[in-house]
């Protein structure tokens, strides 16, 4: 059985943040989409210490759909190299896993 995964991903805008969801909710790579506002980030970039105000996507989608799932929001990310972390989703209430499974493609 194909497993569940929860795959974070931070933006710098709730504007890309709500392309990338709604190209992976209806493209059903992903069943949902939250976007979380008001996080900073701080982090080192090409030697800079750098402290961005940005938002985060948890994405709850299917293991099977990671690679689709990781080129959808590269096609639309603004970053050169955007944060996109796939956990495993061990265990969930059952009904909504299956919510999940109904709410996504079959990957090919």
């Amino acid at each position: 059985m194909d497993g569940f995964e929860v795959i974070i991903c931070t933006v710098p805008s709730k504007e890309i943040g709500l392309e990338i969801a709604n190209k992976l909710v209806k493209d059903r790579i992903a069943a949902c989409v939250n976007i979380i506002p008001g996080i900073t980030s701080l982090y080192e970039w090409k030697n800079e210490l750098c402290i961005d105000d940005e938002l985060i996507l948890l994405i709850k989608s299917r293991g099977s759909l990671y690679n689709k799932l990781r080129i959808a929001i590269e096609e639309i990310h603004p970053y050169e190299v955007p944060e996109i972390i796939s956990l495993p989703v061990r265990q969930g209430n059952d009904a909504y896993l299956k919510w999940i499974r109904d709410n996504t493609a079959i990957a090919e």
